[in-house]
């Protein structure tokens, strides 16, 4: 199989493995310094884990009782000896009632462990659900908060993988951490208890401790981090899934199931045979603490055995050593096993603080102040920006769009048109100048009061899974349906939307993919109706349909901008009749920028790009892409 380059996320990645993998050499137990993390996500449902501890602390104590009635069964029952102390006041019974008394309270043990065990169970993962939706949805929050330049750089399938797959470690975590508590008080409790009964035999069973430890800090320094590169491998896997879903019909037109297939085929190779190594390493690491505490049993059961012969200790007494050296040696290996689980998670957790750690580069100023009902007048004043590993993509652009006024922007694909009119919602901030709304800088203005007041409508309608009635309604999620149905006409929408089977109730399908394109754009224009903002950005709104289909999207555009401030996007100039003025843009400059008449005056960009189609129709913008080398040559 060919190998392929890592990507750019996959390469962030292995850098981050390489890091973490050697902090965690220098400090095995480093995982742990974002334990503190979690407080913020455990403090809202203490209750549910206050009981978990309760629980927790009768499991110990249940766990202490388990091996008495066995030995009592044994010791008194079966062989005569007497009660001990604390069971003096059962003397006097026979030994028939003391066998009932004794396997009825086995089985009253054993039966309120797991009773607990069970109840224990439905709170932690009552408990783990509730905190990995927490942090889903604190993700996720995060997501929406973070620019568009971040975005651009970092692929959904990623992210995905940080909210879907790795936040639910933090739940893990939690519920992870009272068995541990109990392994360590039980380890204590009955290591006390062996040692009050036999110490000799209690410190033989102690001998597994330190060799169980040390294989432990062995395994989290070596073999554990490779869990790290599994994981990476996996969300690898997950990005090039979310990719190939969202590119199906690319994929379709040019026929390459078979090649899509073929990489994720690649991937998921690399992740088995990875993790196929890991569970070997794994495996071997579970072998090697299984025979240390195996070696150390038959040491405990053989120096016990000794004992009895010698008249030591009596058979039940050795019963109950070796259910308290067997309790002993549990949980070791539970604890082996959940440091081990622990760096897995907290790995997991760590990457998904990464995405939460992000800062948004798009925020409030701290003195942002509120607007209402904006007039909708727009200054750029020496407005320049970049996108990143771009020189330049706009430039001290400066221009007054009064309250009401249409906007036409032309210009040739990259001439910055989109970027322009993305900055008005502070998609992206400015690198230097400020534009102001009304005159007063939008950084100063709170983002969702300054993004009420604009209305988009997108090349590409972009169109929720839902039904036509909700994609509509999204404009302004309080409207009554008299409201939406109103929008849909002043769209030209509502009587193809009355012609479906369902109506407003037809789900549309992903992205609207039920629909045509001039459906999908008519939904979207009246989305737009619905919110009823002073300003309206209209990005190249027909030029993905046709000219017939053109004519009615124009119409119901021509409505919705009246008397709000527009910024028209255009390829096609028949969309450009009705503006007030015209910008023109050639690699982020503006070059021209009049009335459509005064701008056809001259032997400029805009006149050639209206020659041209007017001899080769509305799609002659195609031979104009050279406008750019023809601005030069006019403008030096």
């Amino acid at each position: 199989m060919s190998k392929q380059a890592p990507s750019t996320e996959a390469g962030a990645f292995l850098r981050f493995l390489r890091r973490r993998r050697a902090a965690d050499r220098e400090r095995p137990l480093g995982f742990l310094r974002d334990l503190p993390r979690i407080w913020p996500y455990l403090r809202p449902n203490w209750p549910l884990a206050a009981l978990s501890l309760v629980l927790m602390a009768a499991a110990a104590g249940v766990a202490l009782l388990a091996p008495w009635p066995l030995a009592i069964l044994v010791d008194t029952v079966l062989s005569g000896k007497p009660l001990p102390s604390l069971l003096g006041p059962l003397g006097h019974l026979s030994r028939e009632t003391l066998l009932i008394i004794t396997v009825t309270s086995g089985f009253l043990v054993t039966g309120f462990h797991h009773g607990v065990s069970v109840l224990q169970n439905y709170v932690d993962t009552k408990l783990e659900q509730r905190m990995a939706l927490d942090f889903k949805t604190d993700l996720f929050h995060q997501v929406q908060k973070l620019s568009l330049a971040y975005h651009d750089r970092k692929s959904t399938g990623m992210m995905m993988f940080q909210i879907i797959g790795e936040s639910a470690a933090i739940g893990s975590i939690t519920v992870g951490i009272p068995p541990v508590i109990q392994s360590v008080v039980t380890l204590v409790g009955m290591s006390v208890i062996a040692y009050l009964i036999d110490p000799t035999l209690a410190l033989v069973s102690l001998i597994a401790v330190p060799l169980v430890y040390r294989s432990t800090g062995h395994y989290l320094r070596r073999v554990q981090p490779r869990l790290m590169a599994v994981r990476g491998i996996e969300g690898k896997a997950m990005e090039i899934l979310v990719e190939a879903l969202g590119m199906l019909r690319v994929i379709r037109a040019f026929g390459r199931e078979g090649h899509e297939l073929q990489r994720l085929r690649e991937q998921g190779e690399r992740g088995l045979e990875a993790r196929v190594q890991l569970t070997l390493r794994q495996t071997l690491f579970s072998l090697g603490v299984e025979l240390i505490t195996a070696g150390t049993t038959a040491a405990v059961l053989g120096v016990g055995a000794h004992h009895v012969l010698d008249r030591r200790l009596s058979v039940g007494e050795l019963l109950v050593l070796m259910g308290y050296i067997a309790a002993i040696h549990q949980p070791l290996q539970q604890l082996s096993g959940a440091l081990s689980s622990f760096q897995q998670q907290f790995n997991a957790f760590r990457f998904a603080l990464d995405l939460l750690d992000e800062e948004p580069h798009i925020t409030d100023a701290p003195d942002a102040i509120e607007i209402g009902h904006a007039r909708g007048e727009i200054v750029f004043d020496g407005v320049s920006f970049a996108h990143d590993e771009r020189a330049r993509t706009l430039v001290e652009l400066s221009f007054q769009v009064p309250a009401g006024h249409r906007l036409g922007i032309v210009g040739v694909t990259g001439a910055g048109k989109s970027t322009l009119v993305s900055l008005i919602p502070r998609f992206y901030d400015v690198r230097e100048g400020c534009i102001t709304l009304d005159g007063v800088d939008i950084r100063r203005l709170t983002i969702q009061s300054l993004r009420e007041q604009i209305s988009i409508v997108l090349q590409e309608p972009l169109l929720f899974s839902g039904t036509i009635y909700e994609n509509i309604r999204y404009g302004r999620l309080e409207a009554s349906r008299e409201e939406i149905e109103a929008a849909a006409r002043a769209a030209s929408a509502h009587d193809f939307i009355s012609g479906l089977p369902q109506g407003y109730e037809t789900p549309i399908g992903e992205r609207g993919s039920r629909l045509s394109g001039g459906e999908r754009q008519r939904i979207s224009i009246a989305r737009a109706f619905l919110k009823d903002s002073p300003i309206l950005i209209l990005d190249e709104p027909t030029s993905a349909i046709d000219t017939h289909t053109e004519a009615e999207i124009i119409s119901a555009l021509e409505l919705l901008m009246e008397g709000r401030t527009t910024f028209v996007i255009a390829h096609r100039l028949s969309t450009l009749r009705n503006v007030d003025s015209i910008l023109v843009l050639s690699d982020g400059e503006i070059v021209e920028h009049g009335r459509h008449d005064e701008l056809l005056a001259i032997d400029g960009a805009y006149r050639r790009l209206y020659e041209a189609q007017q001899r080769h129709g509305p799609e002659g913008f195609g031979e104009a892409r050279d406008i750019d080398f023809q601005v030069e040559d006019a403008y030096g």
